[in-house]
C-alpha cells in the first residue's frame, strides 16, 4: 500500500534550475573558469558542495570548495529575491493537495540547502503539506548516493515498499533506484538531457500519478 511520497524540489516542485544556472555561471566568471554545458548538465541533482568540490579538482583551483559554495549562494539569493517569473511547476500544487487529501505522508528530499528549501516553502506556503524536509547539503553523501532517500523513507515510519520518489534528474533517479524505492521520473521540458532508464515509471504530466491512478501499483 502506498503511504508516503518523497519529493525532489528543483525541477519537480519549482523550476529553480534556471536560477541556479545563472548563479553558477556568475560564480564561474568570478573564479575565472569556463564550464562546458555537458559538464554542467552532469551536476543536476547533486549538492552545491559536491559540485564545487568537483570543480576545484577538475580545474585545479586554489580556492577551497566552500568559497565557491559561498559565491554561488550569494548570487542565488539575489536572483531568487528579484526574479518575478519564479513559480511552482504547473500542476504540482494540485498533486500535493491530492496526496494530502488521501492521507499520504509527504517528505521533501532535496539536494538544495535548507536555507533555499525554506525560502521556497515560505514563498509558496508549502509547509502545511509536508511531514518533513531533508537537505542533501546536510548529509555525508550526495545524489546519486541513496542516503537521502533512505533517510527520508525512515522518517516516514513506512517501509520502503510503501514509498514513492518523484525525481527529474539522472542522479536523483539513480539514488532512488539504489535505495530500492519505486521511482517516478518526471520528464518535463525543464529537465534537459537526463536519463530516466532506471525509473520505474516515466511521466510528462503530474495528472498521470494522482493517488487513484498510482495506488494500484503498490
Amino acid at each position: 500500500m502506498l503511504k508516503a511520497i518523497l519529493f525532489d524540489m528543483d525541477g519537480v516542485i519549482v523550476d529553480s534550475e534556471p536560477l541556479h544556472k545563472k548563479a553558477y555561471y556568475k560564480m564561474f566568471k568570478e573564479v575565472n573558469i569556463e564550464v562546458p554545458e555537458t559538464l554542467f548538465e552532469s551536476f543536476t541533482g547533486q549538492s552545491t558542495l559536491k559540485i564545487c568540490q568537483t570543480l576545484c579538482k577538475h580545474f585545479r583551483l586554489t580556492q577551497p570548495p566552500k568559497e565557491l559554495v559561498y559565491l554561488k549562494r550569494k548570487h542565488f539569493k539575489h536572483i531568487f529575491e528579484n526574479d518575478i517569473n519564479f513559480h511552482l511547476i504547473d500542476g504540482v500544487l494540485d498533486l500535493i493537495k491530492d496526496y494530502t487529501k488521501n492521507g499520504l505522508k509527504l517528505v521533501l528530499a532535496s539536494s538544495a540547502s535548507m536555507t533555499t528549501i525554506n525560502r521556497v516553502f515560505n514563498k509558496f506556503k508549502l509547509e502545511k503539506y509536508f511531514f518533513a524536509k531533508l537537505s542533501g547539503a546536510d548529509l555525508k553523501a550526495s545524489k546519486p548516493h541513496p542516503e537521502i532517500f533512505i533517510k527520508a523513507a525512515n522518517i516516514t515510519g513506512c517501509e520502503k515498499t510503501e514509498c514513492l520518489v518523484i525525481e527529474d534528474s539522472t542522479n536523483g533517479v539513480k539514488a532512488a533506484n539504489s535505495a530500492g524505492i519505486f521511482c517516478v521520473g518526471f520528464d518535463s521540458h525543464n529537465s534537459k538531457n537526463q536519463d530516466y532508464s532506471k525509473a520505474d515509471l516515466v511521466i510528462k504530466n503530474f495528472n498521470q500519478i494522482y493517488f487513484n491512478k498510482i495506488k494500484t501499483l503498490f
